[in-house]
């Protein structure tokens, strides 16, 4: 029986200590999985923060990774590893954190549970979250809005103004 290989895209991010560190770290952690491999890693980015803006910036990037779990498992891996890698876990919604990975696209998949929700229910209004994935995924196509990604950055960038620069670029 042929195992189902799937793709998948996540968002990573960290606002406290070593940020591109802890991003490194949990990049290397996630590829040290015997059932996750990491296939590419987006430029890193420091963002302004949304929603609660009273804390420091953030270090954003993006992850393409090739999986034979489930998104179930695979979110219950990332938890583990965001526990392993931060043991206090962030103070409330929105907060600041070590590391911060969610799961924003996975294949063509479009999926609602108490627990998980994919395509990322918000990414489509995260310049912080769109502008790391088109450098690995620009053409991935959001199964629900039928755009692509990089159609969704731009229409942001239209609408609103939300400062991510690269990390390199740095004055």
């Amino acid at each position: 029986m042929k195992i189902a290989h799937h793709i998948a895209y996540l968002s990573i991010g960290s606002n406290i200590g070593d940020k591109k560190k802890n991003l490194n770290e949990a990049a290397v952690l996630l590829n040290s999985h015997d059932k996750i491999e990491v296939l590419s890693i987006s430029s890193f980015y420091k963002t302004e923060p949304q929603n609660f803006i009273d804390q420091d910036w953030f270090v954003n990037a993006a992850l393409k990774i090739k999986t034979v779990l489930n998104p179930e498992d695979l979110i219950a891996v990332i938890k583990n590893l965001e526990k392993d890698l931060d043991k206090d876990g962030k103070p409330f919604r929105f907060g600041p954190r070590i590391i911060d990975i969610d799961i924003v696209y996975y294949d063509n998949l479009v999926l609602k549970t108490s627990q998980l929700e994919i395509p990322h229910p918000r990414m489509h209004e995260r310049c912080f979250v769109l502008t790391p994935i088109c450098d690995i995924g620009a053409h991935t196509i959001h199964p629900v809005l039928n755009l692509r990604s990089d159609e969704l950055l731009n229409k942001i960038k239209i609408q609103k103004t939300q400062k991510v620069i690269l990390l390199d670029e740095e004055a």
